[in-house]
């Protein structure tokens, strides 16, 4: 057999090996939800803001996939098809530059880095964006080591204890509940009563910190009803890992019926800055023994 035959002969089976590679990758990828969903913790509908996320991460690992596989496809290519060949001696001809090649894998990376930084800034702005007229404004305050939430648009508030975790179940009863009306657009205003804080609920694949005097925003459109967990994303101290909370998105008579009864038992109003900690007589010798321990 001639050795271009030979040649010919090793492309084709590393071509064939190549093709098997993708169509593996593609199965395992098919087979598995939670692949689907690049291993997030959320489904797809819970809020359009997870939407997006989800998106733009998964887009960016298929990109990054296929750059792989090409990559590793052209090094499996080399090491076949231009190896040392037996009867062959000394170092194959060196060549000092390629232009062409050294055009294409400079504009290539280029390419690939302004697309994905212009798939991410526009999928930030929309999730950055606020709602003109939201269905639902919520008032977030973090505290050490709990929640209060003001239901601005319904003029009642709620409040919950610190988780105080002791090994046995049922802490999320106990902690404080967001509520929420599903199909609805949401707007969440957090911030602080003492130390940096931070709004995570895992679900919606998004947080915010939360500072003292300073209110940040969290605009989405809830997609499903679901109860959903969150707590603090930031270490605020001693008890920081009790400090968590529940979010029910419920129909809308589901919700009317909690706002309902949040008024019954005379919660009307809202909970202002007069509970922060810098509102009351020695709040900063207390705040700075805080930060101090």
């Amino acid at each position: 057999m001639s050795s271009h035959t030979r040649t010919d002969s090793l492309r084709r089976r590393t071509a064939k090996v190549s093709a098997v590679a993708v169509l593996a990758a593609t199965a395992l990828t098919g087979c598995s939800e939670e692949a689907k969903l690049g291993w997030m913790p959320t489904e797809r509908g819970t809020t359009d803001s997870a939407d997006r996320i989800l998106d733009l991460w998964v887009g960016s690992w298929i990109a990054a996939l296929v750059v792989g596989l090409i990559t590793w496809g052209l090094m499996l290519w080399c090491m076949i098809a231009y190896r040392r060949r037996k009867n062959e001696t000394g170092y194959p001809r060196q060549v000092a530059y390629h232009a062409p090649l050294e055009v294409f894998y400079t504009i290539v990376p280029i390419a690939l880095i302004m697309s994905l930084f212009f798939f991410t800034e526009r999928t930030q702005a929309e999730i950055v964006a606020l709602d003109d007229d939201p269905d639902v404004t919520v008032q977030v305050y973090g505290k050490q080591w709990a929640w209060d939430f003001n239901y601005l648009s319904d003029d009642v508030w709620d409040t919950g204890i610190q988780g105080h975790l002791d090994g046995e179940e049922g802490v999320p009863e106990r902690v404080a509940t967001l509520y929420l009306p599903v199909d609805s657009s949401v707007e969440l205003q957090v911030t602080s009563r003492d130390v940096i804080h931070s709004f995570w609920v895992p679900a919606f694949l998004e947080k915010r910190d939360m500072f003292p005097g300073r209110t940040n925003n969290i605009s989405i459109t809830t997609g499903r009803e679901g109860e959903y967990f969150g707590k603090c994303a930031e270490f605020c101290g001693e008890y920081h890992s009790e400090m968590l909370f529940n979010v029910n998105v419920v129909s809308q008579a589901e919700y009317d019926a909690h706002i309902q009864s949040l008024r019954d038992a005379g919660q009307t109003g809202a909970l202002g800055e007069e509970y922060s900690r810098d509102s009351y007589p020695g709040a900063d010798d207390q705040q700075q023994e805080s930060f101090n321990n």
